[in-house]
């Protein structure tokens, strides 16, 4: 049975470990493996995330089933907006409701914080994040290019949903 609950500190190597099979899965054929392992090294880092476990600006969830954490999402508060800054599943279990189930539990931080809007950024050439961010109700409302520092860039599209 799936359920939705905040991270504990126990699950910090977990959820680092799908990020890495999630990406590998995903941005080669994307970016450089190079990038893959700096932007890796950067988001993932334990103290990081265990940073903001407990900030209320910030909320982290896991896609738990059978005790197995096959998805997670992360979140944080920008003025009137809330950002979706992760959302990931494990291969074996996308296109299974676990992203949606996920992103209601992120919608409902973000009404709890007023948050009029919920937006996001994502690679121009993930067609299929693109495919179900759309179906989500997401909205593209511009291209940009994010300079992310060690010689990379994100070359992204910003979507908007309103809350």
């Amino acid at each position: 049975m799936l359920s939705i609950r905040p991270p504990v500190e126990r699950d910090i190597e977990s959820v680092c470990a799908l990020a890495r099979a999630v990406w590998q899965a995903t941005y080669p054929a994307l970016i450089s493996q190079a990038q893959i392992d700096f932007m890796l090294a950067d988001r993932y880092a334990a103290t990081h995330i265990r940073s903001q476990l407990d900030d209320p600006d910030h909320a982290w969830r896991l896609a738990v089933w059978d005790a197995e954490i096959i998805g997670f999402a992360h979140a944080s508060l920008d003025a009137l907006a809330v950002k979706l800054d992760k959302l990931y599943i494990a291969p074996s279990h996308q296109q299974r409701g676990i992203g949606s189930a996920l992103l209601d539990d992120i919608k409902r931080f973000a009404h709890d914080h007023a948050a009029t809007r919920l937006w996001l950024q994502v690679n121009r050439g993930n067609t299929q994040a693109l495919a179900a961010y759309q179906q989500y109700g997401f909205a593209v409302i511009e291209a940009r290019v994010f300079d992310i520092g060690g010689g990379f860039v994100m070359d992204d599209y910003v979507m908007d949903m309103p809350l």
